[in-house]
């Protein structure tokens, strides 16, 4: 697209988290924020106050920060509070040509709720399941409540966008309207096989022929650690000198340290710290059931891991069985241990999976997903009316 003779759009931005957290959430909207910025958009970023958060944007993105508190039972992470008075009085002196809501706790409610007072074109993100979730903290009964809330919110404007064909399915089924599919995207210069540190293995006792397995992620019930410990088991009666290292922090970890303490849990990572990690491990072990996309899998894949994740999501977009990774059937768990197991004496195979997982991982780049995004704001701007303004975009 060449936009030297196209206007530039003023966009909002809500979202309930941003960086300096770790999520996928807050990377996806970093990069998308980052690439409308390089493009020449205003862009306004709305978000909670959280402390140390300033330096998280470009300087030239005006950032409104709102009220927050945080999460029960997750502290590290905050939501907004209802900020409709507020958005309504910025709004009215800064209008947006087009509002995007990535998020939808109370302050993507009020959001949505101003955007539709002022006339103000809006597209919503699925990015989570949040009614999912519900289920992973022993709370199943509110996911009625929670579907239908999230399927009132998103009906509400014009479209939302979902990162897979398989995600948009399921919540048409569920009564959710305007679905389109934008996919996502990964750095493949940040996360490269190049990034393996020999020190690094040292630090974890392996030798360099010694396979690693290792999971990247929150340590929380929705990640279905106690299948990655029992796969890595599974794992280590083929190789017993395999490893386990468990990258990111969460509620679980305290717990999960003290009954395993044979796994290396390492903390959260970011930057390069994060790439040297991945690309110092062997196998990706990633047995989520909870993904909207699952951004951690395509960073495995563009550093050369042979990824073992479960059939859906970013696995299901991107890999193929048996060529570029492992692929286990949603609801069979001792599907995805018997496949982690089948790696541990077939050094072979870890290795072409490195490799095609690495070459599957370059078709997917950031650049790309951002210039599709700006097209589907922009169409929304111009009043193109669903389904046919937001095409499928994966």
């Amino acid at each position: 697209m060449n936009s030297q003779h196209i206007p530039p759009l003023r966009i909002a931005l809500v979202t309930e988290t941003f960086a300096p957290e770790i999520n996928g959430v807050a990377h996806t909207l970093g990069q998308l924020v980052r690439g409308l910025h390089a493009r020449g958009h205003q862009l306004q970023l709305v978000r909670p106050r959280i402390p140390d958060s300033e330096g998280s944007a470009p300087e030239q993105v005006e950032q409104l920060p709102v009220a927050s508190l945080p999460i029960p039972g997750y502290r590290e992470l905050r939501f907004g509070l209802p900020a409709g008075g507020r958005l309504h009085r910025a709004w009215q002196g800064w209008r947006p040509d087009v509002l995007y809501v990535a998020t939808e706790g109370p302050l993507g409610w009020s959001a949505v709720a101003s955007a539709r007072r002022l006339g103000i074109p809006c597209i919503s993100g699925f990015h989570t399941n949040f009614h999912s979730y519900s289920q992973s903290y022993h709370a199943g009964v509110i996911a009625p409540l929670a579907l239908a809330y999230l399927r009132h919110l998103h009906n509400r404007t014009q479209g939302t966008l979902v990162p897979t064909h398989e995600l948009a399915a399921q919540l048409t089924a569920q009564g959710f309207e305007r679905m389109a599919v934008m996919g996502r995207g990964v750095d493949t210069e940040r996360f490269s096989p190049v990034k393996r540190r020999a020190e690094l293995r040292t630090q974890w006792g392996v030798e360099e022929e010694t396979p690693v397995a290792i999971y990247v992620g929150r340590v929380a019930p929705e990640k279905n650690l106690p299948l990655v410990i029992k796969a890595w088991h599974a794992l280590r009666q083929g190789d017993p000198r395999i490893p386990l290292v468990v990258v990111g922090d969460g509620p679980l970890r305290g717990q999960l340290q003290r009954r395993h303490p044979e796994v290396r849990f390492v903390g959260m990572h970011t930057g390069e710290a994060l790439a040297q990690h991945y690309a110092s491990a062997d196998i990706f072990l990633f047995p989520s059931t909870t993904e909207t996309y699952g951004n951690v899998t395509l960073e495995a894949m563009a550093s050369g891991l042979a990824p073992v994740v479960f059939d859906y999501a970013a696995g299901r977009l991107h890999l193929r069985h048996g060529e570029s990774g492992l692929l286990a059937p949603l609801d069979e768990p001792q599907q995805f241990v018997a496949l982690a197991a089948s790696l541990a004496q077939a050094p072979q195979q870890v290795e072409r999976l490195r490799r095609a997982a690495r070459a599957a991982a370059l078709a997917a780049t950031w650049p790309l997903i951002v210039e599709r995004f700006e097209g589907v704001l922009r169409a929304a701007a111009q009043g193109v009316a669903p389904p046919e303004g937001l095409p499928s975009i994966a």
